[in-house]
C-alpha cells in the first residue's frame, strides 16, 4: 500500500459542509487502493469521560474522480447532531490499514487497550458558515462585452478621432471605436434571441484608455460610453428580458488620473493618500518608466496603473462603498473583481459582509488564473474564472499525443479544486479580452464547436466572449478586441454560425442533468482520442461524444439526439460531436 499517496485533512475541500445538513469528506489515495470506508459517529455518542469505547458507523466511499496520479474517494454524511468524529479503513486487495489524523495503523495497533486515538473531527456545522452560492448562476449563459468594440449606438461625436468601425484588421492598443451603452441596449434583443441570460461588461468608468482598466474616476461613467442613466436603463431593460448584468470592478490598481494618485504625484510622501498605494521609497520620485526598480508597485510593471493598498481601511471603505452604490442604485446582479488574487482578503471579506445582506443572491466573481481555494471559503468570492479549465481544454487539442484519459485527468483535476457548490457556478469560458480568440487558438471551426460543446455540457456557468458566436478571428491582445461586424451579421453572412450557437446554448438548457456536477467518463481503447462522458441526473442522462481522432468512429447511440455535428450513418466523423439524452440508466 502506497501510504505516501494517501492524503486527508479536516479542512478545505477534504472536509466541508455542502449545505446545513450535509458534510462532504474526500480522501486522496494512490491507484493501488481498491476500497475505502469512512467510519464515523458523533464524538460524544458514547459519553464524554472515563474509559469510553467509541464505535463508528462504517460507510463505503465512492471513487468519485480519477486523476493522473491519484484517486479521490468521496462520502456524504448527514450528522444528526451537526458533529463528526471519524477515521478511514483503507484496503489494497487483502491488506487493510486504518488512517487516523496522526498515522496509519493495523486494527490491532489502533485498538490496543489504553491507546489514545487521534480521530479526525468536523467540530460543528454552523449554518452561518456554510458556503452558499446564488442559485441562478448555474443556469446562466454569460456574454462578455468590451463596450468600445461591441456596438456604437450614440452617433454623436465622442473622443476623437474614432477609428472606422469596419477597420478591424489592424487593431492597435490605442484605438477608440465608439461603442457605448446605448449600443449594448439596442442589441439586448439579439442577445436574448441567442439564448444569453447574463452579460459581463468590462469597466465602464472614466479613463483615458479604450479598455478602462486604468480608472481615473470610479464615480463617473466614462462619457465615451454614456451616463449613469444609461447604466440604469441597460440594467432595467436587460432584467425585463431575463438577462442579468455583471460589472467589472478594478480595485487592484487605479489609473494615474485617480484623485488620490494625483495628490501623491503632487505632494509625494506629504500626501494624505500616500498610504493608499503600495509605495516603497521615500522621497517619492516623479518619473515615468517601467516599475522593475521597485519604487512602487503597479499592475504587472506598468507605471500607469499604480497598485491600491486594499489592506488600508480607508481604501477598503472607499471601494466597498462604490460596490454598495452600484448594487443599491443600479440593481446589478454581479461584480467581477479584476486581478482578484492580488486584492487583500480583508477587503474582500468586508465587501462580502457589506453586500450580501443587501442582495443575498449577488454574484461575486474573482479573476484568478490558478487554484483559488483560499478565496473560496464562503466569505469572499462565490466563484472564480476557471482558467485551469480553459488551459486544459486547449492543451488536449494542441497535444495530439494525449488521449481521452489525459483529458479526463485534466478536467477532473479542475473539478477537484473546489467544493461542489463552487463547481456548480465555476466560471467557464474559451476566450476573453485577455486571450487570443477561440477560433485562432483552436485552429478550425470544427475544434471550436467541439470545445463549445464541452463548455455547454460541463458543470459550472458558461461564458461566451462577444463575437465567438460568429467564430470571430483574432490573435493576442489587442487583436482579440476587434469590433463586432454588425453589417455582416445583419446581412445574414453569419446566420449559420449564429444558429449553431443557438443550438449549443439550447442544448445546455435542455436537460437538468447537464447543470449538475456528476460526470461519468468512458474510454475506448480502439479510439484513444474519442472523448465520451455521461452527465447523469435524477430523470435523465446526457451522453456526449467528441471525436478528436483523425478517423471516423462507429457509434451505437440510443436516445433523443440533442445536438450533432458531422454524425452520419452511425459514424462520428473527425471533428464531430454527438449529444444524446436517454433515461436515468444512461446509454447502453
Amino acid at each position: 500500500m502506497n501510504l505516501n499517496a494517501i492524503i486527508h485533512r479536516s479542512a478545505l475541500t477534504d472536509c466541508y459542509a455542502l449545505d446545513k445538513d450535509t458534510a462532504v469528506l474526500n480522501i486522496r489515495t494512490g491507484k493501488d487502493i481498491t476500497a475505502v470506508n469512512l467510519v464515523y459517529e458523533d464524538p460524544y455518542a458514547y459519553g464524554i469521560s472515563g474509559d469510553i469505547h467509541w464505535i463508528g458507523i462504517p460507510m463505503a466511499m465512492t471513487m468519485s474522480r480519477e486523476l493522473k496520479h491519484c484517486c479521490i474517494w468521496t462520502a456524504e454524511v448527514k450528522p444528526l447532531y451537526k458533529r463528526l468524529q471519524y477515521y478511514f479503513e483503507i484496503f489494497c486487495g487483502d491488506e487493510k490499514l486504518l488512517m487516523f489524523e496522526d498515522d496509519f495503523y493495523t486494527e490491532e495497533q489502533a485498538f490496543r487497550k489504553g491507546r489514545w486515538k487521534q480521530y479526525f473531527k468536523f467540530p460543528w456545522m454552523n449554518e452561518c458558515d456554510v458556503f452558499t452560492v446564488p442559485d441562478w448562476v448555474e443556469q446562466t449563459v454569460w456574454y462578455q462585452i468590451m463596450p468600445d468594440r461591441f456596438c456604437r449606438g450614440d452617433k454623436t461625436s465622442k473622443r476623437m478621432p474614432l477609428k472606422d468601425w469596419e477597420d478591424r484588421e489592424s487593431v492597435t492598443g490605442g484605438d477608440f471605436y465608439g461603442g457605448d451603452l446605448r449600443g449594448i441596449i439596442q442589441k439586448l434583443p439579439y442577445l436574448k434571441d441567442l439564448g444569453i441570460t447574463g452579460i459581463y461588461l468590462l469597466p465602464l468608468f472614466e479613463s483615458d484608455t479604450n479598455h478602462k482598466y486604468n480608472i481615473f474616476d470610479y464615480t463617473r461613467i466614462d462619457p465615451d460610453f454614456g451616463t449613469e442613466e444609461d447604466v440604469k436603463e441597460l440594467v432595467d431593460t436587460a432584467h425585463g428580458l431575463g438577462i442579468r448584468v455583471m460589472l467589472d470592478a478594478v480595485f487592484n490598481h487605479s489609473g494615474t488620473g485617480f484623485f488620490a494618485w494625483q495628490d501623491v504625484w503632487e505632494k509625494g510622501e506629504n500626501s494624505r493618500y500616500f498610504d493608499w498605494f503600495c509605495i516603497n521609497e521615500r522621497p517619492f520620485r516623479r518619473i515615468r518608466r517601467d516599475l522593475r526598480d521597485g519604487r512602487f508597485y503597479g499592475f504587472a510593471f506598468l507605471d500607469n496603473m499604480p497598485k491600491l493598498n486594499t489592506g488600508n481601511p480607508e481604501v477598503a471603505d472607499y471601494c466597498a462603498k462604490l460596490c454598495k452604490y452600484w448594487v443599491e442604485n443600479w440593481n446589478i446582479d454581479g461584480i467581477r473583481f479584476d486581478v482578484g488574487n492580488e486584492i487583500s482578503h480583508s477587503f474582500l471579506k468586508k465587501v462580502n459582509r457589506l453586500l450580501k445582506p443587501i442582495k443575498p443572491d449577488l454574484f461575486l466573481l474573482g479573476e484568478i488564473w490558478m487554484d483559488s481555494i483560499m478565496w473560496l471559503q464562503g466569505d469572499e468570492y462565490d466563484s472564480v474564472m476557471n482558467y485551469p479549465f480553459f488551459e486544459s481544454m486547449h492543451n488536449f487539442w494542441l497535444d495530439r499525443q494525449s488521449d481521452s484519459r489525459d483529458f479526463m485527468y485534466a478536467l477532473n483535476r479542475c473539478y477537484s479544486l473546489y467544493p461542489e457548490q463552487v463547481n456548480r457556478c465555476i466560471f467557464n469560458f474559451l476566450d476573453t479580452h485577455d486571450t487570443m480568440r477561440a477560433l485562432n487558438r483552436c485552429g478550425s471551426e470544427d475544434v471550436l464547436y467541439q470545445q463549445l460543446a464541452v463548455l455547454m455540457t460541463m458543470p459550472g456557468t458558461a461564458c461566451i466572449y462577444y463575437g465567438t458566436e460568429i467564430a470571430m478571428p483574432g490573435g493576442h491582445d489587442p487583436d482579440c478586441r476587434r469590433t463586432m461586424p454588425w453589417g455582416e451579421i445583419d446581412s445574414g453572412i453569419h446566420s449559420g454560425r449564429i444558429d449553431e450557437m443557438k443550438r449549443l446554448i439550447a442544448l445546455r438548457k435542455s436537460c437538468d442533468s447537464i447543470r449538475g456536477t456528476q460526470i461519468r467518463w468512458h474510454h475506448d481503447p480502439a479510439a484513444p482520442r474519442l472523448i465520451c462522458y455521461d452527465r447523469p441526473g435524477c430523470g435523465d442522462t446526457v451522453r456526449v461524444w467528441i471525436n478528436g481522432q483523425q478517423e471516423a468512429v462507429a457509434l451505437c447511440a440510443e436516445g433523443e439526439v440533442l445536438y450533432q455535428r458531422h454524425f452520419e450513418g452511425g459514424m462520428l466523423n473527425p471533428g464531430g460531436i454527438l449529444v444524446v439524452c436517454t433515461g436515468a440508466e444512461g446509454v447502453v
